[in-house]
Formats: C-alpha cells, sequence, structure tokens
C-alpha cells in the first residue's frame, strides 16, 4: 500500500456514490450510515507503516517512528459512499476517506471491512480498516 498523489476524502467520497445507480434528486442523497458513531474505528497500512485510531472526535497517527501516536482532534462527515475524517496535524490539513469495500494489507491473512485513503498534506496513503464492532477476520481475529 505505498503513498501515490493526493486526493481529497471529500473526493473519495463523491466518487464512491457515483456508481450506485441513476442521479438521486438534489437533496435525496443518503448518507453512509454503515459505522456507529460509537464505534471506534483501525485503519491501518503498510509501505510505509502506519495506523490512525478514532474514537469519538479524536485520532491517533502512528508510525514506527512515533510508536506511541499523535492525538489530534478531527471531524467525521459522511458523505454517500462512506465517512470521511478532517483535521490537522502537525500544521498540515489531514483528511482520511473510510468506505465499505473488502481490503488485505497484504501481509497477513486478514480480510478487513473497509478500505482507507489517508491524506496527509501531499502525501497520500492507502490500507485497510475495521471497527470494534465489524472486525477483520482471519489471523488473530477478535
Amino acid at each position: 500500500m505505498a503513498g501515490t498523489k493526493p486526493i481529497t476524502a471529500a473526493a473519495l467520497l463523491l466518487l464512491a456514490g457515483c456508481s450506485q445507480g441513476a442521479d438521486p434528486a438534489p437533496g435525496d442523497v443518503p448518507q453512509f450510515d454503515g459505522i456507529g458513531e460509537n464505534e471506534t474505528i483501525t485503519a491501518l497500512g503498510n509501505e510505509p507503516f502506519w495506523s490512525a485510531k478514532v474514537a469519538g472526535s479524536t485520532m491517533t497517527y502512528s508510525t514506527p517512528e512515533n510508536i506511541e501516536g499523535t492525538i489530534i482532534e478531527v471531524s467525521r462527515f459522511a458523505g454517500n459512499g462512506g465517512l470521511g475524517f478532517n483535521g490537522t496535524l502537525d500544521g498540515v490539513p489531514l483528511l482520511m476517506a473510510v468506505t465499505p469495500g473488502e481490503c488485505s494489507d497484504n501481509m497477513s491473512d486478514r480480510s478487513y471491512p473497509y478500505t482507507v485513503t489517508l491524506t496527509i498534506g501531499e502525501t497520500q496513503l492507502n490500507g485497510c480498516a475495521y471497527t470494534d464492532q465489524q472486525p477483520f477476520t482471519g489471523e488473530g481475529a477478535p
């Protein structure tokens, strides 16, 4: 899951909704409700390794260089194709889009229920996610 060129979380949520059939009337687009507001979301990626844990309005972003992680405040928004979170990490905009879809971290026999795109400034990271109520399956599954 290597970093690539940036794309905003809002654009990802809009794109994810494009494949869901005919255009609805203005104001009739249902918001994604597949992850409850009280669920804790854990996202992770490799090449480079990173993780992000969102609980309420707080995200803890970790890397091998910062195992303890950096805690930041995030805002949650629901699109028609998934969830988005935005905040600021070390003065740089951070956007995370979580969308439904089977995902593999390519390093284990785990299967995750969500895909993730995390953009920090100009860097885009891709990964997988699960929640405390929608766990991953496979090796080490809860």
